[in-house]
């Protein structure tokens, strides 16, 4: 994992650089705000850690300069000084976490290691919106062939499919209910329920892989993002999944997932009626 080290302060950079790199990560330094923002606009980073008393500006700026470039960045920021209302502030602007220094090597490396998770994370719930979109443009284009196929009017019914199919990052339905990415929430009717992350990543890995039963040591490792033997991640996944049955539950009587004894998950069957 590539990681940026924003520091005036030599020292600082030498410590904090051999800290991280001991355990693994590849950090490049800059000394500077414009410097920090020149490298990121050259460079792929995983994560960003940038201290907020810099020679030219401060780690504000360098954080609102990074989120400009790519809104997704991880910034972790660091200071000698803890006023709220600079913590608020960073955290308002996207910042991943505020570490006050001097700080431990432990608590840098737990910082950093969750600002790589988060990131992570993003990339696969990216992955799973693609693929419920690659899924349904695919289903789409079989029920107008379908269509075409047995109706010379069938100009008009194209168009009603495409109506009805969810735009990039915008509510996906799932037949009664309405996933909204965004929000982390499900919807039926006027009725809605707020879902964990993980609750929200399962139910679209299991969306976008509606077709086959999906096994359990493959939900933590696409959904988690770390692998397990197949009866200690039936462990992991089992509460997630009774959450998430039991919000799904209070809004629509149906049982969307369905467990396959011996084997791990599917959605259910469902249709736009149900």
């Amino acid at each position: 994992m590539r990681l940026l080290l924003v520091d005036g302060d030599g020292v600082n950079r030498y410590t904090i650089s051999k800290a991280l790199q001991r355990v693994g990560y590849l950090v490049s330094e800059a000394d500077s705000g414009e410097s920090a923002l020149e490298r990121y606009d050259k460079s792929d980073f995983d994560l960003v850690l940038c201290d907020c008393d810099l020679p030219d500006m401060d780690g504000i700026a360098v954080l609102q300069g990074i989120k400009m470039q790519s809104p997704d960045a991880m910034v972790v920021l660091m200071s000698e000084e803890a006023e709220v209302e600079t913590v608020i502030q960073a955290l308002r602007y996207g910042a991943q976490d505020y570490l006050i220094k001097p700080c431990s090597s432990e608590d840098l490396r737990e910082s950093v290691e969750r600002g790589i998770e988060n990131a992570r994370s993003l990339v696969r719930r990216r992955r799973l919106l693609d693929a419920i979109e690659r899924s349904v443009s695919e289903l789409a284009r079989e029920v107008s062939d379908s269509v075409g196929a047995g109706d010379p009017d069938a100009e008009s019914g194209a168009p009603r499919i495409r109506e009805r199919l969810p735009p990039r990052g915008n509510a996906i339905e799932l037949g009664p209910y309405t996933v909204h990415p965004g929000r982390y929430e499900i919807q039926a009717g006027t009725e809605s329920v707020g879902l964990t992350p993980t609750e929200f990543d399962l139910l679209l890995y299991l969306a976008a892989n509606r077709s086959r039963v999906v096994s359990c040591h493959e939900l933590v490792r696409e959904v988690r993002g770390y692998q397990a033997e197949e009866a200690e991640a039936r462990e992991v996944i089992r509460p997630h999944v009774s959450n998430l049955r039991r919000k799904l539950k209070s809004l629509e009587d149906i049982e969307l997932i369905v467990n396959v004894r011996g084997i791990g998950y599917r959605l259910g069957e469902i249709s736009e009626e149900s």
